[in-house]
């Protein structure tokens, strides 16, 4: 293992060196991320998720820059031009950007204006120029006169040209307008000529100028898609008169005409060479930390929507809403499966509401249905009110669910596998219901980026996207923990260690033998080995299994600890979980191993007390305000009931029921200077906003969360 990642990684994470030597080691082993966070703390010190992923996020950076010295180095021997000193310089540079520098000189290049002098003989030409002491210029410039340089202007020219390039190669040069580009660059954004009407979308944008170094993410993803689009040009750059006098202080050190020379060449470098040069190299870092940000936000409310609150196992049904071609009806049993659907028409133009609510109560009360779900999209407040007006003879509560994405699944290979006798309509409406029963469950069958809860999602880094939204996935299904004998392949895929050849074996050997009775018959399971038992074990979940251990977060490696505990307690692993008397007397400090710490003990212990617990809260049913069904029924100081949708960095977007979220903006969500929208609101919240502004034309709702009784 090289020490210097580890020292490295240690200072820029603030981490102790050991931790990070034994995460690294554990990644090597092939262990998850879960599995080090939930089952190997006296290893990394208890370092959580964020801190683990961190780690291997720097490890991976530092593995490239290695990966791009070797290449350096090897390109440069080849020439043989690599001595000692130039060597050393590579392999003392710290980052990408310093190993660049060093290999531009060295670079193979294309048929510059340098390139075209060089080969016309004029760099001793160059060089006298650049020394400055020369008074007689154009009489020496008259000496390279040949076929190819007619004029000594000519030789002149040729010359400031090679200069330009050495001036654009200097690592200091490039180092002094690189730091007044990160203090003073300022971005602009014009709208292209002639587009203004198409583009209007971007009209924010089409005379806009900020310092970068303060332009938020959002602000900077905006202008990128408009420039991408081809409707605004984006211009990065400082003062131009401040970056050339940079330049002229350290390469200009005469007076006479010979400096005048040097300072047309400082001039023609930075214009055509060194300021789109930086200006790239910052367009490309600036988009890179804006990535990172949205991807952030992504994740994090990503994060929230797997982890919302289930209904659990219930009878459902569940209605995809429409006017023209009806809405689509399914039932579905407490496990999940299809059992009945048909269509109903009680909008326009049909309008037969009366026969659509009778076929509801009926079915209803032929499938014993708990609760239903609706989802959110077209005729959905029309729907919720005519289900309403039902007078069923049991308690059935309504639910309005997110459809974002459930046109994707329902396309999808997935949903053909699922259900290969049905069309796109059940299988939409089948996923609606089954969002309401288990969210983590069904989402995970998507593609992340169809879910809509993101901040230009389609503008970021696509590798990098989903990279850290697999992390997510991954981390939420094994947070919450799945049953072994009813997850689908799909959310089995995601088990640490597992994948989707063991996940879809698991699976086959369901269908063959019928449910798991133990943990231990995993192993039974074709391509099983010890380490994907290791890593996947803990997360999986065998309700009504022998052994209670089995149905618990507690891993089958504690398995010994805990029935030592209870020995000595002298009683069955089933008391210890019953009796919070018989918890209490367990020392844990009495079990502690070289292996097996406190850190460890403590998690068993909090797992005893409520084996299996799904972490995610109880659901709560929300309503929107009666006769708010479109946007030409808000107006200004209207309060309304609203649902959070999307978190972005600068606020907020809330459902009020009008088939077009409103913005609180993040200035707008508290009392009190937010920084984070997150700090105040978390997505599907149900919150009270009042309305501020109405823009129907630019289908704009603008809401406030101050001062909102």
């Amino acid at each position: 293992m090289n020490e210097n990642y580890i020292l490295k990684i240690s200072t820029n994470l603030s981490i102790k060196d050991w931790q990070v030597k034994n995460t690294i080691q554990l990644f090597d082993e092939g262990a998850t991320m879960p599995f080090i966070s939930r089952y190997r703390k006296e290893a990394t010190g208890s370092l959580d998720e964020v801190q683990i992923s961190a780690i291997k996020d720097q490890l991976t950076k530092l593995l490239e820059i290695d990966s791009r010295r070797e290449t350096i180095l090897k390109a440069i021997d080849e020439q043989g031009k690599l001595t000692e000193e130039l060597k050393k310089r590579i392999q003392d540079a710290q980052t990408l950007t310093e190993l660049e520098d060093i290999y531009l000189p060295y670079k193979q290049k294309k048929k510059t204006r340098a390139v075209k002098a060089r080969e016309k003989g004029l760099e001793p030409l160059a060089k006298i120029l650049m020394k400055q002491q020369e008074l007689n210029i154009i009489g020496k410039a008259e000496t390279f006169i040949n076929d190819d340089v007619p004029t000594a202007d000519d030789a002149l020219q040729g010359a400031r040209d090679i200069i330009a390039e050495w001036i654009n190669e200097n690592e200091r040069a490039r180092n002094s307008i690189r730091n007044l580009f990160r203090h003073e660059a300022i971005i602009q954004s014009k709208a292209i000529k002639g587009k203004e009407l198409e583009g209007i979308k971007f009209k924010d944008y089409f005379e806009w100028e900020e310092p970068l170094k303060r332009c938020p993410s959002h602000r900077l993803l905006a202008m990128r898609r408009g420039e991408n689009e081809g409707y605004l040009k984006v211009i990065i750059s400082p003062d131009k008169e401040k970056a050339i006098e940079i330049l002229e202080n350290q390469f200009v050190t005469g007076v006479y005409d010979v400096s005048e020379q040097v300072r047309d060449a400082v001039n023609d470098c930075y214009k055509r060479l060194l300021s789109s040069s930086i200006e790239t190299e910052y367009k490309n870092t600036s988009k890179d930390k804006a990535d990172e940000e949205a991807i952030k936000v992504f994740a994090d409310n990503l994060r929230q929507l797997l982890l919302a609150p289930p209904l659990g196992q219930k009878n459902v049904l569940a209605i995809d809403p429409g006017y023209k071609s009806g809405c689509k009806i399914v039932c579905i049993d407490a496990q999940g499966n299809l059992i009945h659907n048909e269509n109903i028409y009680p909008h326009q133009p049909q309008n037969e509401k009366g026969m659509a609510m009778k076929k509801i109560d009926s079915m209803v009360e032929t499938f014993k249905i708990d609760a239903i779900a609706i989802g959110n999209g077209t005729a959905s407040r029309e729907t919720e009110a005519m289900v309403k007006r039902i007078r069923f003879t049991k308690d059935v509560k309504v639910y309005v669910v997110s459809e974002d994405g459930a046109s994707i699944y329902s396309a999808s290979s997935v949903a053909r596998e699922e259900f290969p006798e049905y069309d796109v309509t059940v299988r939409g409406a089948v996923s609606i219901g089954r969002r309401l029963m288990d969210p983590l469950a069904e989402l995970v069958k998507i593609d992340p980026k169809s879910i809509g809860v993101g901040q230009y999602q389609h503008d970021v880094d696509q590798n990098k996207l989903k990279g850290k939204l697999d992390q997510v996935v991954e981390s939420s299904v094994n947070n919450v923990g799945v049953n072994l004998n009813t997850s689908s392949k799909h959310l089995l895929t995601y088990i640490s260690g597992l994948g989707p050849q063991l996940a879809k074996n698991i699976v086959d050997y369901r269908k063959e033998n019928g449910a798991f009775k133990s943990r231990k018959e995993l192993q039974k399971v074709k391509r099983m080995g010890d380490k994907a038992f290791q890593q996947a074990a803990g997360f999986l979940r065998i309700d009504k299994a022998e052994n209670p251990l089995d149905n618990s977060a507690v891993h089958p490696e504690s398995y010994h600890i805990v029935k030592k505990m209870a020995s000595d307690l002298n009683c069955e692993v089933v008391d210890l979980i019953k009796s919070e008397d018989l918890r209490k007397n367990i020392v844990l400090e009495n079990y502690v191993t070289k292996e097996v710490g406190l850190p460890t003990l403590n998690d068993i212990i909090k797992e005893l007390a409520k084996p299996g617990r799904d972490p995610r809260q109880g659901i709560k049913v929300f309503e929107f305000a009666e006769g708010i069904n479109k946007v030409e029924d808000l107006h200004v100081g209207m309060e309304l009931p609203g649902i959070v949708t999307n978190i972005t960095n600068f606020g907020a977007f809330v459902d009020v029921g009008v088939k077009q979220d409103g913005l609180v903006h993040i200035s707008q969500l508290a009392n009190k200077f937010v920084s984070d929208p997150n700090e105040i609101v978390k997505l599907h919240q149900h919150v009270k906003v009042k309305v501020m502004e109405v823009d129907i034309a630019r289908k704009r709702i603008q809401l406030s969360m101050k001062e909102v009784e």
